[in-house]
């Protein structure tokens, strides 16, 4: 059973979350109000997975997010989800730093699947990455005056790679995506020409893309 803690000073928020999350048979090990308790849960409980919000006591400007790095610089194989109202794109870079293997970055106004919800704290428990769109645009945003292939995407293309970074098939992406295949392909075959990847194995340019997405992601301004 995954076992998970969960950092949001919003006490309703915090107890409507661990209510869902044990509904769906995750055990909720700990919860804290504030990046200290969040510190001392994960020192004392070990979880697999830690849900922190990005704004928390005592000036409720990104105390979450600080504690999420300090628990990654510590233990970079830690998972991570952050969940949160706000995109604070600069820590998102600072996080995925440490390691974009299993950390997570949603927007609790845009999670409205249960379901996928479960399957994505699944997911980055794992070692996936899961990061909601509008925090891949911003961090893109400061590839835009910059000559590199990155830059050169379309909102759409950012959107299809960042999907290929979570292990999505090209069924996988047009069934998220809702959109065909056939448009899935095309989006692909653009975001390998942008980004000089020469015609060699398909598997071995979707990895080498993905690479490329991911060390952007921690280097935003390399």
């Amino acid at each position: 059973m995954l076992r998970v803690v969960i950092a949001e000073d919003s006490v309703l928020l915090r107890t409507g979350l661990a209510k869902l999350l044990m509904d769906e048979d995750i055990d909720v090990v700990g919860q804290a109000g504030d990046a200290d308790e969040l510190l001392a849960l994960v020192a004392d409980v070990d979880p697999d997975l830690c849900v922190v919000d990005v704004r928390m006591p005592p000036t409720h400007t990104d105390e979450g997010l600080r504690a999420a790095l300090t628990i990654r610089a510590s233990d970079p194989d830690r998972p991570i989800l952050v969940l949160s109202q706000y995109v604070e794109a600069r820590y998102a870079s600072k996080l995925l730093a440490h390691g974009s293997a299993g950390i997570g970055y949603l927007l609790k106004d845009r999670v409205a699947d249960v379901d996928e919800f479960v399957a994505t704290l699944h997911r980055v428990a794992g070692g996936s990455t899961a990061l909601d769109s509008e925090v891949v645009s911003q961090i893109f945003a400061s590839h835009q005056k910059d000559d590199s292939g990155l830059g050169a995407l379309t909102p759409r293309e950012q959107e299809v790679l960042a999907l290929m970074a979570e292990g999505l098939s090209n069924s996988g992406l047009a069934s998220r995506l809702f959109i065909t295949e056939r448009s899935v392909e095309k989006h692909i075959r653009a975001i390998f020409t942008k980004l000089d990847l020469l015609p060699d194995d398909e598997g071995n340019r979707r990895v080498r893309a993905v690479l490329q997405y991911l060390d952007s992601l921690a280097n935003p301004h390399a």
